[in-house]
């Protein structure tokens, strides 16, 4: 069983997990803001793109390609706030310091927990993805 540890983390005096959680918390403060930089990106990226096609009247199935960069932004955004990195829970991996070097999960049960999570993650971001892709095709713009 895993003890959660909690050190307070920026200004916002929001608690981050500073230990391993198998399929809860796999990841420390400069993780989460990496992710969160990422949810930034895609977010503008599908801004962009929405405008771009819109701006040259490009047909409207068109619009649907905004899921691309929105899955990207769910996905950063979701891990962020979850505070999990779906890809070092398919690797059987965490990291709770600097940016780069990660650990091995150990235990067999635990890196299913952790791939179960990161399928989640998955899911969820490719089903926003989708979902903002449609709209974009239905509004009027």
């Amino acid at each position: 069983m895993t003890v959660s540890s909690f050190a307070a983390s920026g200004s916002s005096g929001s608690l981050a997990p500073t230990e391993y959680q198998p399929g809860v918390c796999n990841i420390g403060p400069a993780e989460i803001a990496r992710r969160r930089r990422a949810g930034h990106t895609g977010l503008i990226a599908a801004i962009g793109l929405l405008a771009v096609l819109v701006l040259v009247g490009a047909p409207d199935w068109t619009r649907f390609l905004i899921a691309i960069p929105v899955i990207g932004a769910a996905s950063g955004y979701l891990q962020a706030h979850l505070k999990f990195c779906a890809g070092f829970g398919a690797a059987g991996v965490f990291n709770f310091g600097e940016l780069g070097p990660t650990e091995r999960v150990m235990v067999d049960e635990d890196r299913a927990r952790d791939r179960r999570r990161a399928f989640q993650i998955g899911a969820a971001s490719f089903a926003i993805g989708i979902a903002a892709g449609l709209l974009a095709v239905v509004l009027p713009f």
